[in-house]
């Protein structure tokens, strides 16, 4: 018998604000899906330009499953976190919610803005 399993991911956006100085909308597509050894390429899109530390974006995703505390797994954009394995194919354990992090810098003010992804 063959199974066919897929895995779930959506997106919502939130839009964090900083009084009434300023507002940074984070957008992600509302859903994707894949089966079980394919792939999936989650965006997040920020509607200012993200805060650059060094040569660092300070952008941070993190992942959390069902019951349990969001988990980072990326820090500045691109750097993967201590255990996060190098996989290119989603697995079933996949299945979860992804949230976006980033941080900027407008007019010396500091603004985060977060969006999530189950």
């Amino acid at each position: 018998i063959h199974t066919h399993k897929t895995m779930k991911l959506l997106y919502v956006f939130v839009s964090v604000s900083s009084e009434s100085r300023g507002q940074i909308t984070v957008t992600q597509p509302e859903a994707v899906s894949s089966a079980v050894g394919g792939s999936v390429n989650i965006k997040c899109r920020t509607s200012q330009n993200v805060y650059v530390s060094g040569s660092s974006h300070l952008l941070a995703w993190y992942q959390q499953k069902d019951g349990e505390t969001p988990k980072m797994l990326i820090y500045g954009a691109s750097t993967r976190v201590s255990g996060i394995p190098a996989r290119f194919t989603v697995q079933a354990e996949d299945a979860a919610v992804y949230y976006c992090l980033s941080e900027h810098n407008p007019n010396s003010q500091w603004l985060r803005g977060c969006c999530e992804s189950p």
